[in-house]
């Protein structure tokens, strides 16, 4: 085999292992890395960001719509630093991320010289795994551990720091398809026929699903055991289409925010299971009264660690989603009897109509706000719906006006609609350029709110520089809205009255113009201000060949404030 130096081999083990993009920011540690990427173009591309944030926010979104380990190159202990907080999303958000920080070189260790760190200890608490390589001979056996551990499930971001000293040496590693192992674990019968007489015997069943279900591809099995039992289906850590939000029996989001508003729905059932997700996700959960007193829980996941981490449970079972409840559905339609599945027609028959009166009033209340200004993202979002092709991709950072895109865009199909997860802002403009490199044949469309938006705008110049041709969509309401939202909660649990917002909320004085910052970045864009400009923006952006901006000026009013 001709020696080449590991700068070289780093990249040929990513091409065998199908990786074809890098997201990066460039640094002098990694400058003869990226020098070598030229030798592999266009069969590896590198996609430049102005910042680290934006190189993983991008990864990111890349990996959550291809499912498979996407390379990030940050640079030295600065960049690191700059992309943790992003990192910590993609690790809440199970990305299988591998990124990759050159530093000056083992040599130098005992020098503690300009942008000295401990990358691997700066790294740990926001990755699955954190390594150094130390030896040109194990540079790849990192790199495909590296792999491997990324693309495991519970999936997540690895890190490995280069010294250039090492990726200068000669190497002579083979190269070889990294070994990712078949986790497609099946339940034993026993756990299966158990967790269907629960299931069975409840009158008041609920399920809790979260992105377990659509890495499994368990859509399809999981309506089945909803509608073979009655249950009502709710989300926690959910941001994918887990069950389709038109089906009768999804009834939405558990809270965010605060417990108490997952407890109202959940505390109401006898029997729960919970299937590819943790409880619960809160910034505020709720320490206890999340289930009934001697309610029954069963607990499905691939991820060991996460059942009975914060509640008993009367069954936990570690196997693939898709699998078992593929088999428990066989197994309550062998068990249940006549009078069972009456009830259970009951069930769904009150759930859906009350799903059904809720829309109604949720429309009706659309339809006041038709034609007004400011606008409301209703009466954007009703109108893409008319046009957006059946194929189209859409990332949803739209933080507190998701519910009104998802009632005309609703989330149904695996793969089609990511909602943002993980709780750090400004995913949703890179996140549509990820998507878009993903599915270059697909229309990709990212929303996200002002204040999100301003964390990562330059990554618009990524998508002009590399004519990414993504969508984007800024809900500009000159506001931190959900931080207002949220500080009414705190003022209602403190007893405390209502008063101005803390002038920290606001975006504006001077107004955020995404148009004029998108066009000097190289993006089109258009702003739009009345329901006629509308129609006509989405027009635009959907035949602009190239990327391009809409700037959504809508309405700051916030639900339940006073004055």
């Amino acid at each position: 085999m001709e020696k080449r130096n590991g700068r070289f081999a780093i990249i040929e083990q990513l091409l065998a292992d199908g990786i074809r993009y890098m997201f990066g920011n460039p640094g002098t540690s990694e400058e003869g890395f990226l020098d070598a990427l030229s030798d592999y173009y266009p069969e590896f591309e590198y996609i430049l960001a102005l910042q680290e944030t934006i190189a993983v926010a991008a990864a990111d979104g890349y990996a959550r719509s291809t499912k498979k380990p996407t390379v990030v190159q940050l640079h030295s202990g600065v960049g690191l630093g700059n992309g943790i907080g992003m990192l910590y999303q993609a690790m809440r958000g199970h990305a299988p991320l591998v990124v990759l920080a050159g530093e000056s070189g083992i040599q130098y260790d005992a020098m503690d010289a300009q942008m000295a760190a401990d990358l691997v200890s700066m790294a740990k608490p926001v990755t699955k795994w954190a390594t150094r390589v130390v030896h040109p001979s194990s540079l790849l056996r990192v790199l495909r551990r590296a792999i491997k551990i990324a693309a495991t499930p519970p999936m997540g971001p690895v890190f490995v720091s280069l010294p250039m000293d090492v990726l200068d040496a000669p190497n002579e590693e083979e190269v070889v398809p990294t070994s990712i192992p078949i986790t497609r674990v099946a339940p034993e019968p026993e756990a299966i026929a158990k967790a269907a007489t629960m299931l069975a015997t409840a009158s008041k069943p609920l399920i809790i699903v979260g992105d377990g279900i659509a890495y499994s591809d368990a859509q399809v099995e999981l309506t089945r055991v909803a509608e073979l039992t009655g249950a009502q289906v709710w989300g926690s850590d959910s941001s994918e289409p887990n069950m389709s939000a038109t089906h009768p029996l999804f009834g939405g989001l558990l809270g965010h925010m605060f417990g108490e508003v997952s407890s109202r729905i959940t505390s109401q059932a006898d029997v729960v299971l919970i299937c590819g997700t943790y409880v619960f996700p809160e910034v505020f959960p709720a320490l206890s009264g999340a289930f009934a007193p001697n309610t029954k829980i069963i607990h499905i996941d691939l991820n060991a660690y996460e059942i009975a981490k914060n509640f008993p449970v009367d069954l936990g079972i570690v196997s693939d989603p898709k699998m078992t409840l593929a088999k428990l559905g066989a197994e309550l339609e062998k068990i249940m009897t006549a009078e069972q599945k009456r009830l259970v027609g009951q069930r769904i028959a009150q759930i859906a109509e009350t799903k059904k009166q809720h829309m109604t009033e949720q429309f009706e209340a659309d339809k006041a706000v038709h034609d007004i200004v400011p606008l409301h993202l209703s009466q954007f979002a009703e109108e893409l719906a008319r046009h957006l092709p059946p194929n189209a991709i859409v990332f949803d950072e739209a933080i507190t006006h998701s519910e009104e895109l998802c009632r005309y865009i609703p989330p149904t199909t695996l793969g089609h609609y990511f909602q943002t997860r993980g709780g750090s802002l400004g995913v949703g403009i890179p996140g549509a350029i990820g998507i878009k490199l993903a599915h270059p044949d697909k229309t990709a469309i990212g929303f996200s709110g002002d204040g999100g938006a301003m964390y990562t705008i330059q990554a618009l110049w990524t998508a002009a520089h590399h004519n990414i041709d993504a969508k984007f969509v800024i809900c500009n309401n000159r506001s931190y809205r959900i931080l207002k939202l949220n500080i009414l909660q705190y003022w209602q649990e403190q007893q405390l009255p209502q008063a101005e917002f803390p002038a920290s909320f606001d975006l504006c004085h001077p107004d955020l113009r995404f148009d004029e910052l998108a066009r000097a970045m190289g993006v089109q864009a258009v702003r739009v201000e009345t329901p006629e400009q509308i129609k006509p923006a989405i027009a635009q952006a959907l035949f602009h060949n190239g990327p391009f901006l809409i700037d959504l000026v809508i309405s700051n009013e916030v639900p339940g404030a006073i004055g």
